[in-house]
């Protein structure tokens, strides 16, 4: 299939969207934050849930269980708004992510908060795809670029955020309203979502792939198992990391196998033949991979090797996430004024190479305003590739398949993420206990044995010697860790230049009326209100 571009919607006649519109975009808003903020609030109260509820030993599957649930359950939503109508898909999942929201607060014990967690990554895997999807279907692609830097200050604020949100409400309120205080935002979502937005109404004849969705589901989670407990857990030449993946080797075969028999597959694997869909599909996988191996280690450095205090951890990542979204603006108006958006996915590949490889040079010597200008570097790049990956893929589909190409995108991002922190984390630890056990002996590797990654507490507690030695083995795990990130950054950037640039329809000041006189979705649901 050739690359296709989406007719688009139009913009009210005074070039803005109206009121009716940027109501909804504030309410999607409001859910994309809900999915991304969530982890991060409950990373913070998680010492103090397991002081109140026990379990110590099952604290990994509280945030395991999410993470499955989620990734299990993106495309899924994804093929159901396709086939039943993005509404009504988006709204269920908000539903069900606050009804696992409640449920968490209520947990009575270490079990129920587990699976009141994986009801609630459920819904998360509705909220960032249908997100996704419904601007795609309200919004041409050639003025989505305007929303980018929307999206991306949500990223931003989120990350920044959430670390001081969760430690705000877990200190004021106890730790149930970390999980509670999503409800008031979800309502305001959902209200605003079901009274303001209207889309046309579908009902598919076919029925739901559920051989699909099974074999799917079984693949995703054994991936997701295997890069969260391989290294940590079991090892990874264990048998338990060895039957995981043969399992979810042999239930992706078995799926793509069925895909091509499906009535109503699943994931439609006629998308990929578009070179572009294809192309940001894995360019978002190494994008996903970069970034949260970044997040994971930029703080850990500072705070070891730096002395950063650990309680502020968000604001750590400020130079990058502050260059992600002034970047992210300025390539999103870009893109809207010119109609042009292949520069970027290469500018940004190359930003990405360079900024890892200079995260890489840190030392214990290192100044906190140099890993600043560093990590600038970096955000730039993301800047240029977060938002762009999700708009090209979406213009080289059908509208019929906005969906399920939203869902595809999303979850090669997020299995990317996974493998970016299991291969980095484990390069990371493995660099870590080497040094330590060179610098300081025997008691550098009892010291790392359990974990590479010590808390601010337990550094307080160290000599001076062994201490000053952790910071050398901190540094070297970074630029292991980074130095792996810049090399695999090298397959976005060399993607980046097969990019073909087909033009993004809704074309901006000039925008051609439809011929047939018919109304957009955009204009329609003005109307309506």
């Amino acid at each position: 299939m050739a690359d296709a571009s989406i007719a688009g919607t139009d913009t009210a006649p005074d070039g803005k969207q109206p009121k009716s519109v940027r109501v909804v975009l504030l309410a999607l808003m409001i859910a994309m934050m809900l999915a991304m903020l969530d982890n991060m609030i409950v990373g913070t109260a998680m010492p103090t849930i397991v002081g109140e509820l026990g379990g110590l030993q099952h604290l990994s599957w509280v945030v395991t269980a999410y993470t499955l649930a989620t990734a299990a359950a993106t495309p899924l939503w994804g093929k159901l708004g396709d086939m039943y109508g993005r509404k009504g898909a988006f709204m269920t999942s908000i539903v069900l992510f606050l009804l696992g929201s409640a449920l968490s607060g209520m947990a009575q014990d270490m079990g129920q908060l587990i699976g009141f967690r994986a009801v609630q990554g459920l819904g998360a895997g509705g909220l960032m795809v249908g997100v996704m999807a419904i601007i795609g279907d309200l919004i041409p692609p050639r003025e989505r670029g305007k929303y980018q830097g929307m999206m991306a200050g949500v990223m931003a604020l989120a990350m920044i955020g959430g670390p001081l949100v969760g430690g705000t409400i877990t200190d004021n309120w106890g730790w149930r309203w970390a999980f509670y205080i999503n409800l008031p935002l979800g309502a305001v979502a959902l209200v605003a979502i079901s009274i303001v937005l209207h889309l046309p109404n579908k009902r598919s004849q076919a029925r739901v792939d559920y051989l699909g969705a099974v074999l799917l589901t079984v693949g995703i989670s054994s991936i997701v198992l295997v890069t969260t407990w391989g290294g940590s857990e079991y090892a990874w030449t264990s048998a338990r990391i060895m039957e995981l993946i043969a399992i979810g080797v042999v239930a992706l075969i078995a799926f793509v196998f069925w895909q091509t028999r499906a009535a109503e597959p699943i994931v439609p694997l006629h998308i990929f033949r578009s070179r572009n869909f294809t192309l940001m599909s894995v360019i978002g996988f190494v994008t996903g991979f970069v970034m949260f191996g970044a997040v994971l280690f930029l703080p850990l450095y500072q705070q070891a090797v730096q002395g950063a205090s650990a309680t502020n951890s968000g604001l750590l990542l400020l130079p990058m996430l502050g260059a992600m979204l002034v970047v992210s603006m300025i390539a999103g108006r870009v893109t809207t004024n010119s109609g042009r958006y292949k520069i970027f996915p290469i500018a940004g590949g190359v930003l990405m190479v360079v900024g890892l490889y200079l995260l890489s040079l840190m030392d214990t010597d290192t100044t906190r305003v140099t890993s600043g200008l560093y990590m600038a570097v970096l955000g730039a790049g993301m800047g240029c590739l977060m938002q762009i990956t999700m708009l090209v893929a979406q213009n080289s589909v059908e509208m019929k398949d906005m969906g399920v190409a939203s869902s595809s995108t999303t979850l090669f991002r997020t299995l990317g993420s996974s493998f970016g922190v299991a291969i980095m984390g484990a390069l990371f630890n493995n660099r870590v206990q080497h040094v330590m056990a060179e610098r300081a002996g025997a008691l550098g590797s009892k010291m790392t044995e359990q974990s590479a990654q010590l808390d601010a507490k337990s550094l307080e507690k160290l000599p001076a010697a062994a201490r000053e030695a952790y910071q050398h083995a901190v540094s070297s795990g970074t630029h292991s860790a980074f130095l792996l990130g810049s090399v695999i950054g090298v397959i976005a950037l060399a993607l980046a230049l097969f990019v073909k640039e087909v033009p993004l329809k809704g074309t901006g000041p000039a925008a051609p009326k439809p011929k047939d006189g018919g109304a957009t979705a955009l204009e329609g649901m003005a109307e309506t209100v």
